[in-house]
Order: C-alpha cells, then sequence, then structure tokens
C-alpha cells in the first residue's frame, strides 16, 4: 500500500473550524491536534506536513485518536481562504498563536486547554513525534 493509499485508506481529515473541531473531539473523545502552518511559504510547515502529518504511521494514530484542525496562513494569491476563513483563522491565532510562530502545532482538549506543543519543526522522527502526541492524549484521559 502506497503512502497516498495508506493516507486515503485512514480518512485523515483537517478540518477548519475549531467549533467543528472542538464538537466532534467532544462527541468522539478525542484531542484535538491544531496546526498553524504557513502552507504555501514556511519551508519548515511543508517539511512537516511531509514527514510527519503524511506519514502512515501518524495518519492511523490520528484517524482514531485526533481530531485534526489545520489553522492556515497561505501568502499566494491563489492560494488565499475566504475572508470568513481568514477570521477564523485570526481568531485562533489570537488565542493560541500570539506570536506569529510557524509551524506552531498544539494539542488541545476539547475544552480549549493546551496540553502540549511544538514550537517549530520538530527534530524527530513521525515514531518519535508520534509517542511525544501519546504522552500528552494519555495525560489528559
Amino acid at each position: 500500500m502506497t503512502l497516498i493509499s495508506s493516507i486515503l485508506a485512514t480518512g485523515i481529515s483537517w478540518e477548519t473550524d475549531f467549533v467543528t473541531a472542538k464538537e466532534t473531539a467532544t462527541k468522539d473523545h478525542k484531542v484535538i491536534l491544531l496546526n498553524f502552518s504557513g502552507s504555501d511559504w514556511c519551508g519548515p510547515c511543508i517539511r512537516l506536513e511531509k514527514e510527519i502529518f503524511e506519514s502512515a504511521i501518524f495518519s492511523e494514530y490520528a484517524h482514531d485518536h485526533l481530531v485534526l484542525l489545520k489553522a492556515d496562513f497561505p501568502r499566494l494569491k491563489k492560494n488565499q481562504l475566504t475572508k470568513e476563513q481568514q477570521s477564523k483563522n485570526d481568531h485562533l491565532a489570537e488565542v493560541y498563536n500570539k506570536e506569529g510562530k510557524f509551524p506552531l502545532t498544539l494539542l488541545v482538549t476539547p475544552e480549549g486547554k493546551v496540553l502540549k506543543s511544538w514550537d517549530g519543526l520538530p527534530h524527530h522522527s513521525p515514531d518519535q513525534f508520534l509517542n511525544e502526541v501519546k504522552a500528552g492524549v494519555d495525560a489528559s484521559n
């Protein structure tokens, strides 16, 4: 099974609305993994996506244990967000990313409490990163 088909098979997808993410996390007893990204200009953001978030091991775990939430801040005109989505992302940044760091990844409870954060590109393998995520999830239970 290729990486792409593995991701498709696990059904991994990123939510873009915090309210929906919190509702899903509450209903499914999961934790939210919130990622602030500059998907079309931030090199470390692109590497984080490719090297960790698109890894089969992360995708499989995320499917069962996490609600993935992306707050993207693209710069290229062709990738611009709707005004509504930009407003939602700006609000998330005001609450969770006041310093405007990219990438910034947070493990958050459905109530909005930050359990763990990763500032920048984690210098870990997907396995090591996932172990840190699992520790945060386990601590929330």
